[in-house]
């Protein structure tokens, strides 16, 4: 039987009690304000991941590549959201999931895509189900809420077209540069008010809009109120992140994700441990950098995940990883990390530190691993 002591190192790990906790704790919140929800697969991009979450009440599943809508529609799952603009190269793939009998639906934020999924529905004698997406917060794409002429110019191109309008879709991306309740919250109710309001113009202008959308892991805990919603997404919350520390809505030991490491050398002088998991295993993003707290690559704790304070991956190459204490140097560290020493690192983000990674390890309370294989492209 494969253990943590015999499996070959850099290696994704999931602790299965606090992700199967961390999925507890968003569904109760979604369930106590009488919404839907629908995780963002895009964090795991795995089946077992994804059946955990819908067991624990999930409703369909939000993608972000037709890949991720491919193989879970493959695995039985069929009500999925694409939540990425639409463009026409990416039509025929659509075409053939619903086909298929998927129950596949896209967004747009503008005319110009909005006819180029009717020209293709109307060739091929298919009423696509297309959300429009809303900027709630100036954060990325979308069309402001009270923009009214390109909404309903965008909507107006979908309904005369034949085209199904599912209903409006936002994310508040920008709560990630959040880290008060105070302020989290006031940005799940900006996020809401928007979505909603997008949503009433629509139908004081005799449109159809029977969906509202909304969602980012920060809001979607921080709400307080989702009147005129219908439903929520949100996806790194499944495994949490130091990014996610940082902004407050979860604690070091909710991090379900982790990357166990091998000591593999040091330079003592500097006080530093060599590892053998660099920014391939890691991921070269550094979200923390611009928080309060900089964990440099990560977090350092022990092979049973107990915490080190202050002691971080402080640098990293390809396949080399620097652990080091912060402040002054640790003069013990070839003492205290001997050679061969396993160590487990917790992710900046943790999507980005999945990707590096063709399965997981989910290990359970008894110490039993599982191999669950992720999903990749696009």
């Amino acid at each position: 039987m494969t253990t943590l002591s015999t499996l070959d190192t850099p290696a994704a790990l999931i602790d299965r009690s606090k992700m199967q906790a961390n999925i507890a704790r968003m569904q109760q919140q979604m369930n106590s304000l009488g919404v839907r929800f629908r995780p963002h697969v895009k964090t795991s991009k795995c089946l077992p991941v994804v059946q955990a979450q819908i067991a624990a009440g999930a409703q369909g599943i939000t993608v972000s590549t037709l890949k991720e809508a491919e193989q879970f529609f493959a695995a039985g799952i069929t009500d999925i959201l694409y939540a990425v603009g639409m463009t026409a190269g990416k039509l025929p793939k659509v075409l053939a999931l619903r086909r298929q009998g998927c129950q596949l639906k896209i967004i747009t934020d503008n005319a110009t895509s909005a006819a180029d999924i009717v020209a293709f529905g109307k060739e091929h004698g298919e009423s696509f189900e297309v959300w429009i997406e809303i900027d709630c917060d100036g954060h990325r794409s979308g069309i402001k809420p009270d923009d009214t002429a390109q909404l309903l110019a965008v909507a107006h191109v979908l309904q005369a077209g034949g085209m199904h309008l599912g209903g409006v879709i936002t994310h508040a991306g920008s709560s990630y540069e959040l880290n008060t309740p105070e302020a989290l919250s006031a940005m799940a109710e900006q996020e809401r008010a928007g979505c909603v309001r997008a949503a009433e113009h629509l139908r004081a202008a005799g449109l159809p809009c029977p969906g509202v959308s909304v969602g980012s892991t920060p809001t979607a805990l921080a709400a307080k109120n989702l009147d005129g919603v219908t439903e929520v997404r949100a996806g790194v919350y499944v495994f949490f992140d130091l990014v996610m520390h940082n902004i407050g809505v979860c604690r070091m030991e909710n991090i379900a994700l982790s990357v166990l490491t091998t000591v593999i050398g040091h330079q003592t002088e500097k006080g530093w441990a060599i590892v053998d998991a660099g920014w391939m295993a890691m991921s070269r993003d550094r979200g923390t950098a611009k928080q309060q707290r900089d964990f440099g690559f990560g977090q350092v704790c022990t092979v049973d995940g107990d915490i080190l304070p202050g002691c971080t991956m402080s640098g990293a190459n390809q396949e080399h990883g620097i652990i080091a204490r912060e402040g002054s140097a640790d003069a013990e560290i070839a003492t205290r990390f001997p050679v061969g020493t396993q160590l487990r690192i917790l992710p900046n983000h943790a999507c980005a530190t999945g990707a590096q990674f063709p399965e997981y390890h989910a290990l359970d309370d008894a110490g039993k691993l599982e191999v669950w294989s992720r999903f990749y492209g696009w």
